[in-house]
C-alpha cells in the first residue's frame, strides 16, 4: 500500500508543538524531524529536545487521507503563516527492512579486519570476520565514528588484553576485539536493547564467554582495562571523564569517537591531564581522540 508524505518547514520554536498536532489532530501516523541544512546533530542535554535552528517535518499518512483537510487543519492551528510552504509525495510501500539489509554489505578496515553482515557471505573466510546483526542497537560500522574505532582496535596489539567497550551498542567493537587477540571484553550500555544485541552478536560470532556485559549500575566496582573505547557523544564523553579515566591502567591505551570535529579539542582537554593524547583523527567531520595514560 502507499503512503502519503506531508513535509513542512518549521523552526526549533514551534516544530515539537507543530508534529503534537499533526499526530493529534489530523492523524499523521508518524512525524520525523529532519534538519532543513543538513547542519550537524549536536546531542541533547539529559531531558531535553534537541531541534535544529530550521527544521523540516515529514508526516506520514495513509494514501486515502484527504490532504486538502489535513493542510487545512495545519493552517487553522495558526502554528505556521498563511500561506506556509510545504509539499505533498506519494511513496511507494517498501519492506524499509528488507532495503536496508541489502544494503548493508561487509566492510574491511586496516590490514585483517571485516564486518559481515550475518546474512551475507564472507569475502575473506582466513581474514578476522565480525558477522553483525545490530538490531536495535546503534553500530554497524557504516558510521564514521564506528569506523574510526575498528582502524584504531585494528591497529593495536591486543594479545592477552583486558578491553573495556564503554557504550557498547551492537557489540561491534567488543566483538572485533575479543577476534583481534582481546583475553577478556566488557561491554557497558545504558540501553537494555544493546545489552540483547550484543549478547546475540556475541554468541553469533562464538565469543559469548570472553564477553561481559553490563547495564552501568550492575558493572563491577574498581573495574580496570588495557584498553578502553569509548564511541558515545561529546557531553558523555566530557561529563563521564573522571570514570572514564579511571578505567584505564597506567601506560593503558583509549579511544574515544561520536565527537564532531568543532568539539574534539574540548573533549581532549578533559583528558590531557592523565593521558598524552594523539594527533586527532577526523573522518567525515567526525573525530576519534586517543591517548596513552601517564605512568604514576
Amino acid at each position: 500500500m502507499p503512503w502519503i508524505q506531508i513535509k513542512l518547514n518549521a523552526t526549533d520554536k514551534n516544530a515539537e508543538q507543530i508534529g503534537d498536532m499533526l499526530m493529534e489532530q489530523t492523524g499523521a501516523l508518524s512525524v520525523t524531524f529532519l534538519d532543513a541544512k543538513d547542519t550537524p546533530v549536536f546531542e541533547p542535554l539529559p531531558g531535553e529536545t534537541r531541534l535544529w535552528g530550521e527544521t523540516d517535518i515529514l508526516a506520514l499518512y495513509d494514501a486515502e487521507a484527504d490532504t486538502q483537510w489535513i493542510l487545512q487543519q495545519i493552517e487553522a492551528s495558526q502554528l505556521l503563516e498563511q500561506g506556509f510552504a510545504h509539499k505533498v509525495e506519494q511513496l511507494e510501500d517498501k519492506d524499509w527492512e528488507r532495503e536496508w539489509m541489502d544494503n548493508f554489505h561487509p566492510m574491511k578496515f586496516g590490514e585483517r579486519l571485516w564486518v559481515c553482515p550475518s546474512w551475507r557471505e564472507i569475502p575473506e573466510p582466513d581474514a578476522v570476520n565480525v558477522m553483525l546483526d545490530p538490531g536495535l542497537a546503534f553500530g554497524t560500522g557504516t558510521h564514521p565514528t564506528t569506523s574510526l574505532c575498528l582502524e584504531w582496535l585494528e591497529g593495536l596489539d591486543l594479545t592477552d588484553k583486558t578491553v573495556v567497550d564503554f557504550g557498547c551498542g551492537s557489540g561491534i567493537l567488543a566483538i572485533a576485539a575479543i577476534k583481534l587477540g582481546a583475553k577478556k571484553v566488557i561491554g557497558i550500555d545504558i540501553d537494555p536493547q544493546a545489552i540483547l544485541a550484543s549478547t546475540a552478536n556475541a554468541e553469533r560470532n562464538g565469543v559469548k564467554e570472553q564477553l561481559e556485559l553490563y547495564l552501568p549500575q550492575d558493572q563491577p566496582e574498581g573495574l580496570i582495562a588495557d584498553v578502553v573505547v569509548a564511541n558515545i557523544l561529546a557531553g558523555p564523553l566530557r561529563d563521564l571523564s573522571a570514570v572514564i579515566k579511571s578505567l584505564v591502567k597506567e601506560n593503558g591505551e583509549l579511544a574515544m569517537s561520536g565527537v564532531l570535529d568543532t568539539q574534539a579539542e574540548d573533549v581532549a582537554n578533559y583528558y590531557r591531564d592523565q593521558f598524552d593524547i594523539a594527533p586527532i583523527v577526523e573522518m567525515q567531520e567526525w573525530c576519534r581522540i586517543s591517548g596513552k595514560k601517564h605512568s604514576s
